[in-house]
Protein backbone atom coordinates (compact mmCIF):
# COMPACT_ATOMS: atom_id res chain seq x y z
CA UNK A 1 0.00 0.00 0.00
CA UNK A 2 1.23 3.39 -0.04
CA UNK A 3 -0.30 6.96 0.78
CA UNK A 4 0.85 9.72 -1.55
CA UNK A 5 4.92 9.21 -1.64
CA UNK A 6 5.24 7.10 1.56
CA UNK A 7 5.12 3.37 0.85
CA UNK A 8 3.45 0.95 3.74
CA UNK A 9 3.80 -2.36 4.32
CA UNK A 10 1.13 -4.29 4.08
CA UNK A 11 -0.36 -4.40 7.24
CA UNK A 12 0.25 -0.55 7.33
CA UNK A 13 2.14 -0.55 10.85
CA UNK A 14 4.85 0.85 9.21
CA UNK A 15 6.27 3.39 6.50
CA UNK A 16 9.65 2.56 4.60
CA UNK A 17 11.99 5.30 3.68
CA UNK A 18 14.51 4.58 1.67
CA UNK A 19 14.77 0.74 2.38
CA UNK A 20 14.25 1.50 6.76
CA UNK A 21 10.84 0.29 8.02
CA UNK A 22 9.69 3.45 10.48
CA UNK A 23 6.59 3.05 12.99
CA UNK A 24 3.29 4.93 10.89
CA UNK A 25 1.26 6.57 13.11
CA UNK A 26 -1.94 5.46 14.06
CA UNK A 27 -4.46 5.82 11.23
CA UNK A 28 -7.28 5.83 13.41
CA UNK A 29 -6.39 9.47 14.49
CA UNK A 30 -9.23 11.87 13.29
CA UNK A 31 -7.51 14.04 10.78
CA UNK A 32 -7.84 17.58 12.08
CA UNK A 33 -6.23 16.14 15.42
CA UNK A 34 -3.27 13.97 13.27
CA UNK A 35 -2.64 17.48 11.17
CA UNK A 36 -2.54 19.10 14.78
CA UNK A 37 -0.11 16.51 16.12
CA UNK A 38 2.04 16.06 13.05
CA UNK A 39 2.03 19.99 12.75
CA UNK A 40 3.72 20.09 16.44
CA UNK A 41 6.03 17.26 15.81
CA UNK A 42 7.63 19.92 12.93
CA UNK A 43 7.65 22.57 15.17
CA UNK A 44 9.61 20.80 17.69
CA UNK A 45 12.21 19.36 15.09
CA UNK A 46 12.57 22.74 13.96
CA UNK A 47 12.92 24.03 17.49
CA UNK A 48 15.19 21.70 18.36
CA UNK A 49 17.85 23.68 16.07
CA UNK A 50 17.75 26.13 18.19
CA UNK A 51 16.56 25.07 21.17
CA UNK A 52 19.01 22.11 21.11
CA UNK A 53 17.94 19.78 23.73
CA UNK A 54 15.16 21.48 25.71
CA UNK A 55 12.93 21.11 22.39
CA UNK A 56 13.72 16.98 22.36
CA UNK A 57 10.70 16.65 24.67
CA UNK A 58 8.52 18.36 22.31
CA UNK A 59 9.04 15.57 19.52
CA UNK A 60 9.15 13.00 21.71
CA UNK A 61 5.88 13.26 23.40
CA UNK A 62 4.31 14.67 19.75
CA UNK A 63 5.32 11.36 18.31
CA UNK A 64 3.99 9.13 20.98
CA UNK A 65 0.95 11.08 20.82
CA UNK A 66 0.89 9.75 16.69
CA UNK A 67 1.46 6.74 18.28
CA UNK A 68 5.32 6.41 16.32
CA UNK A 69 6.73 5.64 19.88
CA UNK A 70 5.85 4.16 22.99
CA UNK A 71 4.00 0.57 22.74
CA UNK A 72 2.66 0.18 19.23
CA UNK A 73 -0.68 1.54 18.70
CA UNK A 74 -2.26 -1.64 17.45
CA UNK A 75 -1.40 -3.39 21.09
CA UNK A 76 -1.27 -1.40 23.49
CA UNK A 77 -0.75 -1.84 27.01
CA UNK A 78 -2.74 -0.08 29.82
CA UNK A 79 0.32 2.10 31.06
CA UNK A 80 1.31 2.19 27.57
CA UNK A 81 -1.93 4.23 26.59
CA UNK A 82 -1.35 6.32 29.99
CA UNK A 83 1.44 7.48 28.44
CA UNK A 84 0.27 8.13 25.60
CA UNK A 85 -2.21 9.88 26.96
CA UNK A 86 -0.17 12.22 28.93
CA UNK A 87 1.73 13.14 26.02
CA UNK A 88 -1.21 13.71 24.11
CA UNK A 89 -2.25 16.34 26.81
CA UNK A 90 1.22 17.97 26.81
CA UNK A 91 1.23 18.18 23.19
CA UNK A 92 -1.93 19.36 22.22
CA UNK A 93 -0.84 21.87 25.44
CA UNK A 94 2.13 23.46 23.49
CA UNK A 95 0.40 24.08 20.46
CA UNK A 96 -2.40 25.74 21.56
CA UNK A 97 -0.36 27.55 23.91
CA UNK A 98 -3.10 29.42 26.40
CA UNK A 99 -5.84 28.22 24.08
CA UNK A 100 -8.22 25.03 25.90
CA UNK A 101 -8.73 22.07 24.49
CA UNK A 102 -11.56 18.84 25.81
CA UNK A 103 -10.92 15.41 27.13
CA UNK A 104 -13.01 14.25 24.24
CA UNK A 105 -9.86 15.55 21.88
CA UNK A 106 -7.39 13.36 24.19
CA UNK A 107 -9.53 10.31 23.83
CA UNK A 108 -10.06 10.53 20.19
CA UNK A 109 -6.26 10.34 19.35
CA UNK A 110 -5.58 7.68 22.00
CA UNK A 111 -9.38 6.02 20.73
CA UNK A 112 -9.91 5.57 17.80
CA UNK A 113 -13.62 4.79 16.64
CA UNK A 114 -13.85 3.45 20.38
CA UNK A 115 -12.79 6.86 22.14
CA UNK A 116 -15.68 7.31 24.24
CA UNK A 117 -13.99 3.68 26.91
CA UNK A 118 -11.21 5.90 27.39
CA UNK A 119 -12.53 8.97 28.93
CA UNK A 120 -11.92 7.46 32.24
CA UNK A 121 -8.50 6.88 31.31
CA UNK A 122 -7.88 10.33 30.29
CA UNK A 123 -9.52 11.96 33.29
CA UNK A 124 -7.15 10.50 35.71
CA UNK A 125 -4.32 10.98 33.48
CA UNK A 126 -5.70 14.93 33.20
CA UNK A 127 -5.98 15.01 36.93
CA UNK A 128 -2.57 13.48 37.83
CA UNK A 129 -0.98 16.39 35.16
CA UNK A 130 -3.28 18.58 36.93
CA UNK A 131 -1.88 17.96 40.34
CA UNK A 132 1.60 17.98 38.89
CA UNK A 133 1.19 21.66 37.63
CA UNK A 134 1.32 20.58 34.02
CA UNK A 135 -2.01 21.82 32.94
CA UNK A 136 -4.90 23.90 34.34
CA UNK A 137 -8.36 22.14 34.50
CA UNK A 138 -12.11 24.15 34.21
CA UNK A 139 -14.94 21.53 35.09
CA UNK A 140 -18.00 24.15 35.02
CA UNK A 141 -19.36 22.14 31.99
CA UNK A 142 -18.40 18.44 30.48
CA UNK A 143 -15.60 17.64 29.07
CA UNK A 144 -13.08 19.14 30.85
CA UNK A 145 -11.72 22.13 29.35
CA UNK A 146 -7.53 21.64 29.37
CA UNK A 147 -4.64 24.42 29.07
CA UNK A 148 -0.86 24.28 29.78
CA UNK A 149 0.22 25.16 32.83
CA UNK A 150 3.50 27.00 34.51
CA UNK A 151 4.53 22.93 34.96
CA UNK A 152 4.90 21.95 31.17
CA UNK A 153 8.75 21.39 30.41
CA UNK A 154 9.24 23.51 27.28
CA UNK A 155 6.22 25.60 26.68
CA UNK A 156 7.30 27.49 23.21
CA UNK A 157 3.80 28.89 22.27
CA UNK A 158 3.25 30.89 26.11
CA UNK A 159 4.10 34.77 26.28
CA UNK A 160 7.41 35.01 28.76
Amino acid sequence: MSSGNVEHTPDGRYIVVKGRRWRAADPSIPEPLRAELVAALMTGRRMVRTHGDAARVMVHDAKVSLGERGDPWWEPTAEGRRQRIAATVRTLARARGEGAFVTDDVARVVGGEGWREHLGAVDEVVAQLRDEGVVHTETADTPVRIAAAEGLEFQPNLPD
